[in-house]
């Protein structure tokens, strides 16, 4: 099973290294983790937005643009969104994102 490091941002503006399993969703390794902003209430399947992370800028480009239904439900976000604004659910862990960047807004709720 491969692994990659993940540079994530807590609401409270601590940075964790955390270690994930290529093919997982970044919602689960943050969830995994423990990390302290993740809602993901709904477990991943794209119907709360409370796994919204902001993307670092380069990382940003490497990721598929968002499906339509991503970006729909990115608009029912509690913080505002911002240039790399993701879903994290819809983000799958591939070893071409070994050291990805992202934070966590302020509030999921």
């Amino acid at each position: 099973m491969t692994k990659i490091q993940l540079h994530l941002q807590d609401k409270d503006g601590t940075l964790h290294t955390v270690q994930a399993r290529v093919g997982r969703s970044l919602m689960h390794a943050a969830v995994d983790s423990g990390l302290d902003g993740m809602a993901a209430d709904c477990g991943g399947s794209l119907s709360c937005a409370t796994c919204h992370v902001i993307v670092a800028p380069a990382w940003a480009e490497q990721l598929p643009e968002p499906a339509a239904d991503e970006l729909a439900m990115l608009e029912m976000t509690a913080a505002p969104l911002e240039p790399g604004s993701r879903l994290s659910c819809q983000i799958r862990l591939s070893t071409a994102l070994d050291g990805l960047q992202a934070r966590m807004p302020a509030t999921q709720y």
